[in-house]
């Protein structure tokens, strides 16, 4: 099995700009077998990362000292979740430290399910320096007030929506879960609520098609409010709270303050999407417990383009 033509100058493009800029490695992202003999030769001496669409496309490679395979849940998901996944994984892994630059090789157009193309895209990604993966070990500071589930899934609801914005567009947002009786008592509506009519298992943020509706549902005004139980219950909900006790670091402004707000006076937790990081920050009692900065946005889908580093704005 032979490389087609487009492939084999894309990796030798990758090897260039590894020893050119220089980068810490490359990662192929595959739907299709490649001549791995190949792609060795190529990329011989670069780190070499492989995360795949199927198990089977990197088995071949266990046992080849040369590759490094990045395992992932093998589920159909949109090439730029696949992409931001891989890296969270590999930094996860402590196969890649935040702070390096990847040369990314993937399949960036479009095609049928049954018929999977080759590599066509090339991509140089930095990845920020204070780039964090939240663990079950760190969501345990918020305590049992609301099920690890939820909130691990809100945690990824919430990093997904501030990384990824809505066609193109950052988005800020805040999610409060819990206490929903409470906070429904200190808020407003500012438009029809969203969810209304809808049964709980179509509210569910378990499932996956409601958390892709929630991200549509976010770039709406307003705050978004989820049961302990995962079940979504308001949108577009102004958060009338007082600020009183609220001592935040300057530079925040009104979103960040009705987040830290509504979980001082309630026992909600209130998440807080930054639409000009995409930092996440959790507010638990008044106090930001915890946060975690994105992947650098946007993800690049020109042929190449080298990403900065956050820039830190709040």
């Amino acid at each position: 099995m032979s490389l087609p033509t487009q492939t084999t100058q894309l990796l030798q493009t990758a090897r260039d700009l590894v020893r050119g800029l220089p980068a810490d490695a490359v990662l192929l992202l595959t739907e299709t077998p490649l001549d791995w003999d190949e792609v060795s030769r190529i990329l011989g001496g670069v780190k070499i990362f492989v995360a795949a669409e199927t198990a089977a496309l990197t088995k071949p490679l266990r046992d080849r000292d040369e590759f490094e395979v990045i395992d992932m849940d093998f589920e159909p998901l949109p090439i730029q979740e696949r992409l931001s996944n891989a890296l969270l994984t590999a930094i996860t892994a402590k196969h890649l430290q935040p702070g390096a630059h990847v040369v990314v090789l993937y399949n960036g157009i479009a095609t049928l399910d049954d018929a999977p193309e080759p590599i066509d895209s090339l991509s140089v990604i930095h990845l920020g320096e204070h780039l964090e993966r939240m663990t079950a070990q760190d969501l345990r500071i918020l305590g049992p007030g609301i099920p690890m589930e939820v909130l691990r899934l809100v945690v990824d609801l919430s990093t997904e929506i501030g990384r990824e914005g809505r066609e193109g567009q950052p988005i800020g947002t805040v999610v409060v879960v819990g206490d929903t009786r409470r906070v429904l008592k200190m808020s407003r509506f500012q438009n029809f609520n969203p969810f209304r009519g809808y049964t709980k298992a179509e509210r569910d943020v378990r499932d996956r098609s409601v958390r892709e509706q929630i991200k549509e549902i976010a770039k709406l005004d307003g705050a978004i409010l989820v049961g302990r139980d995962g079940i979504a219950e308001a949108a577009c909900v102004y958060l009338d709270v007082p600020s009183d006790g609220i001592d935040l670091a300057k530079g925040f402004g009104s979103r960040h303050m009705a987040a830290a707000g509504i979980s001082r006076h309630t026992k909600a937790i209130a998440f807080c999407v930054s639409q000009s990081s995409g930092t996440l920050r959790i507010f638990q009692d008044g106090v930001m417990k915890l946060h975690i900065e994105p992947l650098a946005r946007p993800h690049v889908w020109q042929p190449l383009r080298l990403e900065n580093a956050e820039d830190g704005k709040g």
